[in-house]
Parts: structure tokens; C-alpha cells; sequence
């Protein structure tokens, strides 16, 4: 399933020069995937089924032909996509897969085995940034279309549709205020110092063992003492965040950021609204969906649409701010038929 979820923009001066496709002379007396493949496997039929031309011409105008490194080719970024997608796994464990599985090779595009690695997994996150929102959502919609094209999915199955509301979760642990208090300040002092930003103290050290007294004396069911050294973390946080302001009085780029996130976190108590729940995630939210064995889940309302007949998934959107269930509706069946086109 593709979520959907909100990712900025690329910039133009961040483009790449479009891929090049190159063969080199050990490749011409190498067996070729047509030789050695089942070609009725389920991802080799598919892979002659999808319109890989309809990436290159959506996706191509993130990439410039005059300046700059030659990019990865979009088939494979989008092959690999897909297929994180399909087998439910991480960046880091597709791209070893892919190196490990002929037929994967084949769904990205290759004419050969390959023996190397085609990409470090960060490649794929930046990916996704750079074609955002609206580039997700033409891969799902290309998924449709394919499907439509082959005849699998059909006017008639869109006659009772099920749409539902659900919580993807983000990765993050379980949030307390001393553990938010010392990781700011830990990202505080790292940027500071990336910056050149010589702080009186950085409390590396003090921070930590002040957090692990804390860890101990709840654990001990002593809570006076936990809430002491929480006030504690806060109070070091605060020195640092005045220590880098007084040295730094215009700070930029991701400093500010944390700086903005760091007044968010001091200023907030313990029934305020819209909290800050993750330093490195500021956009999680704490949801309640009434279930019993998980009271309170962390991330993103998500919705969901799915054919009631034959159960294809034909939309799904990103809902930040927590919204009623009730009102998601309408979007998202606008979203089913922009997709689809029924």
C-alpha cells in the first residue's frame, strides 16, 4: 500500500542530470534475463504491463540535462519503490534484495544479473522528497491504470466502495519530557557546534546521567525524585538554549529549527493541545481511536478506500491535524475518482 504523506518540495538547483543508460563490454557475453528467467512469473508479466514511459515523462522534469551528476534511472527508483511497497520492507532491506533476486532485477529494468549494490538506500528518501505528495499518488494511480488495462479492475467493482480511517504510526518511542527535554538538547549542542558555535557547557555528559537517575527513581516508583531531575533536564535545556542564542543572534537553516522546536517543547504542560511528541518527527500527533488494548497511538491519521468486491486499494490520503472521520469522506472519494476515473 502507498501512504501518502507530506513531503516538501525539491528545489530547482538540487535537480540531477538526467539518467544516462550505459553498457559496458562485459555485458555484450553475459546471459540475458529473456535466457534466463521464467517469463511468466508474476513480476515479470507485470513488469511488460506497466507503462514505465508515463515515469519517465512525469518525473523527468525533476531532473535538468545541462549540469550536475548523472541520476539514478527512474525506472529503478520506481521499481524499487514498488516493491518496498509489495514485500513490506524497509529501504535498507529492498536494495539487499534486490541484489540477491534475479526477478526484482528484471521489474527495475536490467537486461543482466548485477553483482553490485545499484544504490545507497538514502537515495530512496531523498527520492521521495523530490517528487512529494502528487508524485506518490501517480504511482498509485499507475497501479490502477494497469490494473484497469489488464482488465483486473472493472467499472462494476467500484459500485460499493469501503472507506476507512486508520492510524499510521510513526517510528518513535513512547514520549516523556525527560527524554524529550535531553534529546533537544543533545541536537542543540550537535548542530551548535556544526555552526561553529562554541557553547559555555554542552551537559553531554551531566544530561545523560541526570536522564538515567531519572529512568531509575520511576522505575522505583519514586516519583518525587523522577519529577526532580525532570525539572532538572528542563533547566539544562534552557541554559542551552539561551547559551547558543546570546552567540549566535541570527541562527539559520536547521539551528533555527531547532531552536523554534526547542521553545515549542519548554513552553508546553502536560494537557496543551498539539504537543511535541518527536524532535526528529515534529509533525506526529497523538490520536485516540478507542481501542482497548492501545489507548493512544503516535502518528497520522490515515484514510483508506478499497473496491467492497475484489478489495483493490483505489485511494488513500495523508490527514494531518486529527480531523473527524466524518468529514474525510468527501476528499477522499474525490481522490477515487481523480485515480480512477469512475
Amino acid at each position: 500500500m502507498l501512504i501518502l504523506q507530506e513531503t516538501a518540495s525539491i528545489k530547482p538547483k538540487t535537480c540531477k542530470m538526467k539518467p544516462k543508460k550505459t553498457v559496458s563490454a562485459a555485458e555484450l557475453y553475459r546471459s540475458h534475463f529473456d535466457q534466463m528467467l521464467d517469463l511468466d512469473h508474476p513480476l515479470a508479466k507485470l513488469a511488460r504491463q506497466i507503462d514505465w514511459a508515463a515515469f519517465e515523462n512525469k518525473f523527468g522534469a525533476f531532473y535538468t540535462p545541462l549540469w550536475g551528476r548523472p541520476g539514478l534511472p527512474i525506472r529503478l527508483m520506481v521499481g524499487l519503490t514498488y516493491l518496498s511497497r509489495m514485500y513490506d520492507l524497509s529501504d535498507e532491506a529492498v536494495v539487499e534484495n534486490w541484489l540477491e533476486n534475479p526477478y526484482w532485477q528484471y521489474f527495475c529494468g536490467f537486461e543482466y544479473f548485477q553483482l553490485r549494490f545499484p544504490l545507497d538506500p538514502s537515495s530512496l528518501v531523498r527520492w521521495r522528497k523530490r517528487i512529494g505528495v502528487a508524485g506518490m499518488e501517480f504511482l498509485l494511480q499507475q497501479t490502477l491504470v494497469t490494473a484497469q488495462n489488464s482488465g483486473q479492475l472493472k467499472e462494476s467493482s467500484l459500485r460499493q466502495i469501503n472507506v476507512d480511517t486508520t492510524v499510521q504510526e510513526k517510528n518513535i518511542t513512547f514520549p516523556t519530557d525527560a527524554k524529550l527535554y535531553h534529546r533537544m538538547c543533545t541536537r542543540l549542542v550537535k548542530e551548535a557546534r556544526k555552526v561553529g558555535v562554541a557553547l559555555r557547557q554542552s551537559y553531554v555528559r551531566v544530561g545523560k546521567r541526570v536522564l538515567l537517575q531519572q529512568s531509575r527513581y520511576a522505575h522505583a516508583q519514586q516519583f518525587k525524585r523522577a519529577r526532580g531531575q525532570t525539572k532538572r533536564l528542563k533547566i539544562i535545556l534552557g541554559r542551552v538554549m539561551r547559551d547558543v542564542r546570546r552567540k549566535c543572534s541570527e541562527p539559520s537553516g536547521k539551528l533555527s529549527e531547532l531552536l523554534t522546536l526547542a521553545d515549542r517543547l519548554f513552553a508546553q504542560v502536560k494537557n496543551d493541545k498539539n504537543k511535541l511528541y518527536s524532535v526528529h518527527a515534529p509533525e506526529v500527533e497523538c490520536i485516540a481511536k478507542g481501542k482497548a488494548h492501545k489507548r493512544y497511538e503516535f502518528g497520522c491519521k490515515v484514510s483508506v478506500a478499497t473496491a467492497s468486491r475484489d478489495n483493490w486499494v483505489i485511494g488513500v490520503q495523508a490527514l494531518h491535524g486529527n480531523p473527524y472521520d466524518g468529514h474525510t469522506l468527501t476528499a477522499m472519494l474525490q481522490q477515487v475518482v481523480r485515480l480512477t476515473g469512475w
